[in-house]
């Protein structure tokens, strides 16, 4: 399935996606073997995908990583294969897996999976990973801030001191990277935890709502052109969690919504049914031109998600008005 909306394409225009695809394995080491085997037809898919959206700059938000990105150049060549050049990469090591030495789910056991910064069966479970065919450079990393520094923080008031001392807030990375596509813009990425999975504690409904409030502030202070892009794992309206969170990410006056009320994961009735839980928001410094999804059953429940936006922004625009004669 596949849903275009809005005009005909520019010849100027950067096209900016995310795709939660499902690219993370049981353990280290399998996602490169089966990216190099290329016999994994759910990951043909996923590639074909990929190659259809032909997009400038994609975050995938369900990658494991490796610390010599072995399997990310796998997929890189693989796209090759399928016709995208994805010339520049970017990934840091997440949260997801990395271990505490505590028991974060108060369960009588550590070195669980729940028991990691982010939940991860390994360090690098489910990570994210930048393609982009215009330079990339890290400029911000807030993957190491604690939950409870966040002001405001929503963290459960009765979690213990020695677990607010380490729990880091982000359960994978939120990351800003200067992205030189002709124009330079910052381009802010993560993947929030799903606000399912605890108790009476709604311990992390209450995170998914943090992840995402992180990036609402930082929004709101930010002058220059910026694209968030990821997995908030929220919808407005629908689901679990606390949809206020969204809602004040989706209506700062910082930002543009391309595609309201789109949703962009299916599920059955029984597992949530449709919902809106990944996001492309361009800042109020560009035009769009189309956004859309593409969705293949195959690969699963999150359909990739795109904006193509102007390459030019209004700063440019109103630098060279400024300058002409």
């Amino acid at each position: 399935m596949s849903v275009w909306l809005g005009s005909p394409l520019a010849s100027e225009s950067i096209k900016v996606a995310t795709f939660a695809a499902p690219l993370s394995r049981e353990g280290p080491g399998l996602l490169l073997r089966d990216l190099v085997e290329a016999s994994d037809d759910q990951i043909t898919a996923i590639e074909l995908v990929i190659a259809q959206a032909d997009a400038d700059v994609l975050v995938l938000t369900d990658f494991d990583f490796d610390t010599n990105s072995h399997a990310a150049d796998a997929l890189i060549a693989n796209l090759e294969h399928h016709g995208a050049s994805y010339p520049h990469s970017f990934a840091l090591e997440p949260n997801a897996g990395q271990a505490t030495g505590l028991d974060l789910d108060a369960n009588g056991k550590k070195g669980e999976p729940r028991d990691a910064q982010g939940y991860g069966r390994f360090l690098g479970d489910g990570g994210l990973l930048v393609l982009s065919r215009c330079p990339l450079a890290l400029a911000e990393d807030h993957s190491a801030r604690l939950w409870q520094d966040l002001p405001q923080t929503r963290m459960p008031p009765e979690t213990p001191d020695a677990i607010k001392a380490v729990q880091r807030l982000p359960s994978s990375g939120h990351w800003v990277l200067d992205v030189d596509c002709g124009p330079t813009f910052q381009l802010a990425v993560f993947a929030a935890t799903p606000p399912v999975f605890d108790g009476e504690e709604e311990r992390n409904d209450r995170r998914n709502a943090d992840e995402i409030t992180l990036w609402t502030t930082w929004a709101s202070l930010r002058p220059t052109p910026f694209v968030i892009a990821g997995n908030a794992n929220l919808d407005p309206q629908k689901g679990e969690g606390y949809h206020e969170a969204i809602i004040s990410l989706l209506e700062l006056p910082t930002l543009q919504d391309p595609l309201p009320d789109l949703d962009t994961a299916f599920w059955p009735p029984e597992k949530g049914g449709n919902l809106r839980v990944s996001y492309v928001l361009p800042s109020k410094h560009f035009d769009i031109f189309d956004a859309g999804i593409i969705h293949n059953a195959q690969i699963g429940a999150h359909a990739l998600v795109w904006i193509e936006i102007s390459a030019e922004t209004s700063e440019n625009k109103r630098a060279e008005t400024t300058l002409s004669p």
